[in-house]
């Protein structure tokens, strides 16, 4: 299989060394080579760009159409032309489906325009191109292998740009529905590959924003089966197996996964100290809180007692979650034989509303029938 020589020398920062396409005989008897004979002769730039517009509306079957194609967004690229050079690229991926570069050209123009679904249409287009191309076997002729390799290398950039159009384009997005769309294509085209991989961080949170629990859940379990580095995804698929009433061993093992992961990581740049301590006293404290509640339904009441005072000074501005964590430590404390530490996170809960505080209060009555002196 010969290798056009144009797709073997080019840097993807550079245009086009040479030409994909030729124009094997011009017959200027004829009315399509007669135009493209004009075209080949006309030194005027604007003049010529006119001509090889002419021949594409008046020779749309013609032979010699890759070839205008091809010089029409090469002059659109140069241009800055986005519109110009996805419609001349439309063109020539139906003359030629295989063509990377026209394919990358208008990804990049679609790019300019920051178009989520022309991003997600040419980066597709171009990486299957792309990889066709890499794929070719080695000629056999010696003298045409040191253009095959140029070729099989020009691919594999091309191909890796594909990918990383869609993951910036995904990361970049303020609309979770597009970032779903191009991460999704991302993973399905590359899901080993670098951006395949860090891609899986920004589609679990467009998944959450975007209210789609079961495939936040999916992702987050495919990822920590191998990966437990994201707190985010430990925590959200802890707590949906911890409301289903399984994975126990999981639910603890990921519960102290957090508290390890932030304990050691460092605050992000741009982030304000007094915000980063809130957020590393929420993940902390959640995670404390829910296996705490796991070892209290197990009634492993010494574990939840420790993970549960874990939780207390971190959930004090939690004016849902404190009061449950006080009644539940009141609990974990009476079963420990504990009546007075009981007491006393009874009376805390008594003294907040909510759905615990008359449940606290009996429980406290209570303890004080069974115990003498209890304050």
């Amino acid at each position: 299989m010969k290798l056009r020589m144009s797709l073997m020398i080019l840097a993807l920062a550079l245009p086009l060394a040479g030409q994909r396409h030729k124009v094997e005989e011009v017959n200027a008897e004829k009315p399509d080579g007669k135009l493209l004979q004009q075209v080949m002769q006309e030194t005027d730039a604007g003049k010529r760009t006119a001509l090889l517009e002419q021949y594409t509306t008046e020779f749309a079957q013609g032979k010699d159409l890759a070839w205008v194609l091809e010089q029409l967004q090469a002059v659109y690229v140069k241009a800055g032309d986005a519109d110009k050079i996805i419609a001349a690229g439309d063109k020539l991926l139906a003359v030629d489906p295989d063509d990377p570069e026209a394919g990358m050209q208008s990804l990049k123009a679609a790019e300019t325009k920051k178009d989520a679904a022309l991003i997600k249409k040419y980066a597709v287009a171009t990486s299957a191109a792309a990889r066709k191309m890499a794929g070719a076997p080695q000629p056999k002729e010696a003298d045409e292998v040191a253009n095959w390799k140029a070729a099989v290398d020009y691919a594999k950039q091309v191909d890796a740009y594909a990918d990383y159009a869609l993951y910036r384009a995904a990361v970049e997005s303020r609309d979770p529905k597009a970032t779903i769309e191009l991460a999704e294509a991302l993973r399905q085209q590359s899901p080993t590959s670098d951006y395949g991989m860090k891609i899986r961080d920004p589609l679990f949170v467009a998944y959450r924003q975007a209210n789609d629990v079961p495939k936040a859940l999916a992702l987050g379990e495919q990822v920590l089966a191998t990966d437990q580095s994201n707190e985010d995804m430990l925590l959200v698929v802890a707590d949906s197996y911890a409301q289903q009433k399984k994975e126990p061993a999981k639910v603890h093992a990921y519960t102290a996964k957090v508290v390890e992961i932030m304990a050691a990581k460092p605050k992000p740049e741009g982030i304000a100290d007094a915000d980063w301590q809130g957020r590393k006293n929420l993940m902390t404290g959640l995670a404390h809180y829910m296996d705490g509640k796991l070892y209290y339904t197990e009634n492993n009441f010494a574990k939840a007692d420790v993970e549960l005072r874990a939780a207390l000074p971190l959930v004090e501005s939690n004016a849902a979650m404190k009061p449950e964590v006080l009644f539940l430590l009141g609990y974990a404390n009476y079963q420990l034989k504990k009546p007075q530490e009981s007491a006393n996170y009874y009376k805390a809960c008594a003294a907040i509303k909510s759905q615990f505080q008359a449940p606290a209060a009996k429980s406290l009555q209570g303890i004080k029938n069974e115990y003498h002196g209890i304050q």
